[in-house]
């Protein structure tokens, strides 16, 4: 499990640590940081594309087999950021390490799902996942310091650093995952054909966007509105990561009591939360104390979806589980997109928290359809 979550510690790094440089960036390349702001929605379509394509076309491969092919890319992609001559090829080299993302949450979370005991599945999902959250605490703010003193390239070092650990990693300590049953292709895109998966995806994908809204342009958020020195911008970074373990955990926690109730509770929270960053925003005080508790309801909402994927998508599980981080991308790649307009139309580093309450609440109401159309479908049935 702890191997698992390593992988989990280096994807969340490099996911999270271009937000954190996203300032630094857009000097050394030239440009306004809304266009930087392309680099971070690059690697969350590389999500989106890889989840569904590597889940589906490597179905057959020996699920410990496939978890160290990803990392191996993970790695790679990560590498070519470092070596990244331009702005363009930044984009790409985004865009390529972001393709394993997805599949290898999926195929980490079903092994933990699988070798977790009766009751304690979500306990077991979010166990993976506090790898994620870990390294909004120790990985992004380390990384970003780095970043901001050497150069934003040398945080990705540290993190094809991470990656080739990972990898060791896996090879000794994961056992060959033979309890997870071997699909195809085609039964594992068959979970495409199901309206409740598809439908708490688009919670996920929408819902989830406005923690990215605000998280995209933190650094500057906290600097320009919260009158914060930039060199306390990683201990706000740690303070986000701090939120999103403890609503990781208390996610996993609640999940296994009721999962359509966690979601719910969760995505209001985060409405909440977000509408109230506004305000916040203006205060360095209040803006660290928002940014705890903008990624705990984000992170609580992760079990949640990770679970009720699995339970509607019948035999067809690593395909679901790691659509879910393609949803959770889009919402990334979204909500970048989104804050960087408001920006960019002059409404200020504050205005993407009320884009993100919106997506929020729009969550809920998507939400409040899909367990709708769930029991009407069961009731008729």
């Amino acid at each position: 499990m702890l191997a698992l979550a390593l992988g989990g510690f280096g994807i969340g790094t490099t996911e999270f640590v271009t937000m954190g440089l996203l300032p630094d960036i857009a000097s050394a390349m030239r440009i306004s940081e809304p266009i930087a702001g392309h680099a971070v929605s690059a690697y969350a379509l590389g999500v989106v594309v890889g989840a569904p394509v590597i889940a589906a076309l490597c179905a057959r491969v020996p699920r410990k087999r496939l978890l160290v092919a990803l990392m191996v890319a993970f790695t790679l992609g990560n590498v070519a950021t470092v070596l990244a001559p331009s702005f363009q090829t930044l984009v790409l080299a985004r865009f390529v390490s972001g393709l394993p993302h997805g599949a290898y949450f999926g195929v980490a979370s079903l092994a933990a799902a699988t070798l977790a005991p009766v009751g304690q599945r979500a306990k077991a999902i979010a166990a993976v996942m506090l790898g994620l959250s870990a390294a909004n605490v120790v990985g992004v703010p380390a990384a970003t310091w780095l970043g901001q003193h050497l150069g934003w390239r040398d945080a990705f070092v540290v993190v094809a650093m991470i990656g080739v650990a990972t990898v060791a990693a896996l090879i000794r300590f994961v056992p060959e995952l033979t309890g997870i049953t071997a699909t195809n292709p085609m039964t594992e895109l068959g979970a495409l054909r199901r309206p409740q998966v598809l439908l708490t995806l688009l919670v996920g994908a929408v819902g989830f966007g406005g923690m990215f809204a605000v998280y995209t342009y933190i650094a500057t958020t906290l600097t320009e509105v919260a009158g914060m020195r930039a060199g306390l911008v990683p201990v706000v970074l740690m303070l986000f990561g701090v939120g999103m373990v403890v609503g990781n955990i208390v996610g996993g926690v609640l999940a296994d009591r009721g999962v359509d109730r966690t979601i719910y509770a969760a995505m209001i929270a985060m409405a909440v939360i977000l509408a109230g960053f506004v305000a916040a925003a203006h205060n360095p005080y209040a803006a660290a104390v928002g940014a705890f508790l903008v990624g705990a309801s984000g992170a609580m909402l992760s079990p949640g979806l990770q679970t009720r994927l699995m339970d509607v998508a019948a035999d067809a599980q690593t395909l679901a589980a790691a659509l879910n981080h393609a949803a959770l991308n889009t919402a990334n790649a979204v909500g970048a997109w989104l804050g960087g307009v408001v920006i960019a139309a002059g409404l200020g580093y504050s205005a993407p928290a009320i884009v993100g309450a919106g997506l929020a609440v729009l969550g809920i109401l998507l939400f409040r359809l899909t367990t709708w159309i769930a029991r009407r479908h069961t009731t008729h049935f």
